[in-house]
């Protein structure tokens, strides 16, 4: 009975102990996030209300005409709207490619070949991204790489004719943002307990059946967090399809780019990043919901 006092008073001390250090622990990587990523957007959220950038001799006041710019111009809408399929069907194509070889990875091949095969994936992370899209155009371009190996063994094609078009920024993004969603299913499956699957086969169920019922809903949140990895970033990209799209690579992100590196036009590049930032938070939320019914 005397030491449920001491206790007690041993237990104050340690939660007092704890909610100091549970603060000071994050407290700085909170302050970090805070000033590089909040800071960095308020900035960009005071140029988009601005008419033209505050710097020299310009005069810049408060105006919505950046927005209203959007609502306007067919052409931004267009490009709001061709931006967004991009970032579907490249996680579209994500998804069909990395599951499978996530899914392989992690229930069929042990040992040093997952290793080895994991270090093929991670391997792109290596070089630099501009390095990895302008290895593409050695590829894809007329008489390239890709081209002489078919006329190799089929001297009677044609040209391939893929360079600086749709295709090619398709080609170009997936391979640059499939690692994120193997890695992420990866992860997902691998926390699948094999007895699970044992039980499944026992009872009867086919492979099909045992994907359908037991890998997929497993797996679900590790395919929903790589879709959101790259569905966000591709939408805004622009140095893909600048250098693979040619003519033809033009979407927000591009057009956001020009604004702020060739035209100048700070506050309309703003306004559009921003604008785009509310329509995919808006495609995450309603996700997110819907997801959240149907479980």
């Amino acid at each position: 009975m005397g030491a449920t006092p001491a206790l007690a008073i041993g237990g104050g001390a340690l939660r007092r102990r704890l909610s100091f250090a549970v603060p000071a622990t994050i407290g700085p990587a909170y302050a970090w996030l805070l000033f590089t990523i909040f800071l960095p957007l308020s900035a960009m959220l005071y140029f988009s209300f601005l008419s033209d950038v505050p710097f020299g001799d310009r005069e810049a006041v408060f105006s919505l005409e950046n927005y209203s710019a959007f609502l306007e111009k067919e052409f931004y809408r267009t490009l709001m709207l061709r931006s967004f399929g991009l970032g579907g069907l490249v996680t579209f194509f994500c998804l069909l490619f990395g599951f499978p070889c996530a899914l392989i990875l992690a229930k069929s091949i042990k040992g040093k070949w997952r290793e080895a095969i994991f270090l093929l994936i991670i391997l792109p992370f290596w070089s630099n991204a501009l390095v990895r899209v302008f290895s593409w155009t050695m590829v894809l371009r007329g008489n390239g790489v890709l081209e002489r190996a078919i006329h190799s063994v089929w001297p009677e094609f044609g040209g391939l004719h893929v360079m600086f078009t749709y295709t090619a920024v398709v080609i170009g993004l997936v391979h640059s943002y499939i690692p994120y969603m193997i890695l992420t299913c990866y992860v997902s499956l691998q926390a699948i307990d094999d007895d699970l699957l044992e039980a499944g086969r026992s009872l009867g169920a086919g492979r099909l059946t045992l994907l359908r019922r037991i890998v997929i809903p497993l797996a679900a949140p590790g395919m929903a967090a790589g879709s959101v990895l790259i569905f966000v970033p591709v939408v805004g990209s622009f140095m893909e399809p600048r250098i693979l799209g040619g003519p033809k690579g033009t979407f927000i992100g591009t057009i956001i780019e020009d604004q702020f590196t060739s035209v100048f036009n700070w506050p309309l590049g703003a306004a559009l990043s921003f604008l785009m930032l509310g329509f995919v938070l808006a495609i995450l939320a309603v996700s997110a919901l819907l997801a959240r019914r149907v479980a």
